[in-house]
C-alpha cells in the first residue's frame, strides 16, 4: 500500500460520468493534482467493440437470451431498448447490485469509466426563469437559490465545448445557446412545425437541440472528437466521437494537463469528515477486484459527481459522531425530494404524401415542442401545475410493416415489396415536470449489500397527483397537433409511469438558501462541510420538463471555478 503522502491529491473527483468528467477537466484544468474515482472497469475512447457491427453480425441477431434476461436483468429489462448484446455491457447487472422497492422505481447504472455518459440520449436543453422560480410562485417546497442569470455564462460555456446542435427560437421557456447548425427537420416534420404553427400559435416544432458535432471545430471541441456519421448506433459508443462523452472530450483534455489520476475498480465507502476544522479530509474506498480498503485524501475539495442516487448512498453511508444522519444531513434532506421526469404517453399518426422523398442516413435525433402550458399567458389555467415537452420524429415504415400482411406472396414479389418503402408516420412522447416531493426518498439498506459488499438502496418513490392530471392533456394535445397536421390514424397510447424510467433521476441532496431546508448552497457546497461540492443531479431543486444533462455540466462548471477560487483565497 503506497504511503499517505503517495495517496494525497489537490482534489478527488468521484465518479466519471458526465458531471464528473466535466470536474476533472476544469480542476486539472485549474493545475489541481486531481485523483477520480471510478466504480467500475475501464472503457477507453475508441474501444467499443460492437460499434461498427451490422445486426447479422452479431450473435442472435443482437437478442438477449431469455435466460439471461431472467437471471441478471429482472429489472433493468423493464427498458426494452436497452436488452441487446451490442450494448448491455456499459449497463449493471441486477444480480450484481440489487436495490429494493418499497415503490415501484427503475434505476439504470453504468459502472465504467464515462458512466452512462457513453449511452445518454444526448438532447441539451437549459432550464429557464420560469423554472428556477417555479417553486417560489407556486409555493412548492424550496427556492433555488440561483436564477438563469446565474448560470447563463456557464450554459453558454458548455454549450460552445460539449457541441450542441439547435436552432434559435426566441422562447422564454426554453432559452437559445451558441448553437452548432441544427440536424434539419425532414420534410415531414417540417410540415408539422408550419401546420401546428398556423393551427396553435406558440406551439414550436424545433430540431432536437443535441450533444452531436455537425461543424467540428479543433480550437473549440477538444479531446479526440469529429463530425456525427449519422450512424444512430450511439447507444454502443462512438469511435469518431461524434456525440459529447466523457470518454471523447473531458477526460482526455484532463489527461493531457498531466494533472489526472484515473483510478478504477474503486467503491467509495465514505467521506471522511474532520469535525474540528468543519472539512473532508479524504474517501474511504473499497477496491472491488481485491475487496481491500484504503484510503485517499485530499489537500482542497472533494467533489461528489457519483450520480442522483448513489450520491446520496456516499453522504448517507457518511455518518460520524458529528452528523451522525450522514454527512450534509442536519436537514435531514439527503435521500429525499427525489424526480424524474414522467412520460410513456403521446401520439402517433400515418401521412399521405411525400412517396418520392426518403432521408438519407440514419439521424440520431428528431424533433422537440417547448412547453406551451402554464405560461402565463396564452394555454395557462391547467389544473396541475407546471408542463411538460415533446421528442419526436417522422420517418417512412420499413420491411417490419409487412409482418402482418397476409396477401404477398413468397419469392419475387415478397423481395420487391421488401425493397420499397412504406409510408410515413409522426410519433411523439411527452416528458411532463414532475414535482418534488420529501416523501419520495431513497433509504440505505445495510441488510442487503451488493457484489462488492457495500449498502445498497431502498427506493420509496412514485409521482403524484399532479403528474397524473397533467398525463391526460399531454396525450390530447399531442393527439390534436398531429391531426391539425394532416395525421390519419392517430392513436395516443399510454404506459404505466414510475420514477427512474426516463433515467433523469434528481435531487437527493438539493440546493439552497437555508441549511435547515437544504443540503447545498448555492455554490454546491455541503452546507456543513464546504470543501464538498455535490454538482451531479443530487443538487437538482426542481425537474423542469427538460432533459437536465446540460444544467449538470454548468453546476459543474460554475462550482470548480468557485472552488479554485476559494483555494486560491485560503479559504478552502
Amino acid at each position: 500500500m503506497k504511503g499517505t503522502e503517495e495517496r494525497t491529491y489537490d482534489a478527488i473527483v468521484v465518479g466519471t460520468g458526465i458531471s464528473g468528467g466535466w470536474a476533472a477537466m476544469e480542476l486539472c484544468r485549474a493545475g489541481l493534482k486531481t485523483l477520480v474515482i471510478e466504480r467500475g472497469r475501464h472503457v477507453e475512447h475508441g474501444d467499443y467493440p460492437t460499434a461498427t457491427l451490422d445486426t447479422w453480425e452479431l450473435p442472435l441477431r443482437d437478442q438477449l437470451p431469455a435466460a439471461t434476461i431472467e437471471e441478471h436483468y429482472p429489472k433493468l429489462s423493464r427498458k426494452e431498448y436497452i436488452m441487446r448484446q451490442s450494448n448491455i455491457d456499459y449497463f449493471v447487472r441486477d444480480d450484481e447490485y440489487p436495490y429494493s422497492e418499497k415503490r415501484k422505481f427503475d434505476w439504470v447504472r453504468g459502472y465504467q469509466t464515462g458512466g452512462r455518459s457513453l449511452m445518454w440520449g444526448r438532447q441539451c436543453y437549459r432550464l429557464s426563469d420560469l423554472d428556477f422560480t417555479a417553486n417560489a410562485r407556486d409555493g412548492i417546497a424550496i427556492d433555488w437559490p440561483v436564477r438563469y442569470a446565474d448560470l447563463k455564462p456557464w450554459y453558454d460555456y458548455v454549450s460552445r465545448f460539449v457541441g450542441v446542435t439547435g436552432q434559435a427560437e426566441g422562447l422564454a421557456q426554453l432559452p437559445d445557446g451558441p448553437f452548432l447548425p441544427a440536424m434539419p427537420l425532414n420534410c415531414l416534420e417540417d410540415q408539422l412545425r408550419d401546420r401546428v404553427q398556423a393551427a396553435f400559435p406558440g406551439r414550436v416544432v424545433t430540431p432536437g437541440r443535441a450533444a452531436h458535432l455537425t461543424a467540428y471545430d479543433p480550437a473549440v471541441h477538444l479531446g479526440t472528437r469529429g463530425n456525427c456519421q449519422y450512424r444512430d448506433r450511439c447507444i454502443r459508443g462512438c469511435p469518431y466521437g461524434g456525440y459529447f462523452s466523457t470518454n471523447s472530450a473531458t477526460l482526455p483534455v484532463a489527461r493531457d494537463t498531466g494533472n489526472l489520476t484515473l483510478l478504477n475498480h474503486a467503491a467509495v465507502r465514505e467521506v471522511i469528515y474532520d469535525a474540528d476544522t468543519r472539512r473532508a479530509t479524504g474517501v474511504r474506498v473499497r477496491l472491488t477486484e481485491t475487496g481491500e480498503d484504503t484510503e485517499f485524501f485530499s489537500r482542497g475539495v472533494i467533489f461528489l459527481n457519483a450520480s442522483t442516487l448513489n450520491t446520496a448512498a456516499i453522504l448517507l453511508a457518511s455518518s460520524s459522531d458529528a452528523q451522525p444522519n450522514g454527512l450534509g444531513n442536519n436537514s435531514d434532506q439527503v435521500g429525499r425530494n427525489i424526480m424524474d421526469h414522467h412520460h410513456r404517453i403521446g401520439a402517433s399518426g400515418n401521412f399521405e404524401g411525400y412517396e418520392d422523398r426518403i432521408e438519407k442516413g440514419r439521424k440520431p435525433n428528431g424533433f422537440y415542442i417547448p412547453r406551451f402550458v402554464n405560461l402565463n399567458g396564452q394555454d395557462s389555467g391547467r389544473d396541475y401545475l407546471r408542463g411538460f415537452g415533446y421528442q419526436g420524429t417522422a420517418n417512412r415504415t420499413g420491411w417490419w410493416r409487412l409482418i402482418k400482411e397476409t396477401d404477398i406472396s413468397l419469392g419475387p414479389e415478397l423481395k420487391k415489396k421488401l425493397l420499397e418503402p412504406g409510408g410515413w408516420s409522426v410519433g411523439m412522447t411527452g416528458f411532463g415536470e414532475c414535482l418534488p416531493d420529501p416523501d419520495n426518498r431513497v433509504t440505505l439498506n445495510r441488510d442487503l449489500l451488493d457484489k462488492d459488499g457495500l449498502p445498497t438502496l431502498t427506493m420509496d418513490a412514485a409521482f403524484g397527483e399532479n403528474e397524473k392530471r397533467m398525463r391526460e392533456d399531454m396525450g390530447v394535445a399531442a393527439a390534436e397537433m398531429l391531426e391539425a397536421a394532416g395525421a390519419k390514424n392517430v392513436s395516443i397510447y399510454r404506459t404505466e409511469a414510475h420514477p427512474g424510467f426516463s433515467i433523469h433521476e434528481m435531487g437527493s441532496a438539493r440546493m439552497g438558501r437555508d441549511p435547515r431546508t437544504s443540503v447545498l448552497n448555492a455554490h454546491n457546497q455541503i452546507w456543513d462541510c464546504p470543501n464538498v461540492y455535490v454538482t451531479d443531479g443530487s443538487a437538482m431543486v426542481s425537474s423542469a420538463c427538460v432533459n437536465p444533462s446540460l444544467t449538470y455540466m454548468a453546476l459543474t462548471a460554475r462550482a470548480v471555478d468557485h472552488a479554485v477560487g476559494e483555494l486560491n483565497r485560503r479559504n478552502l
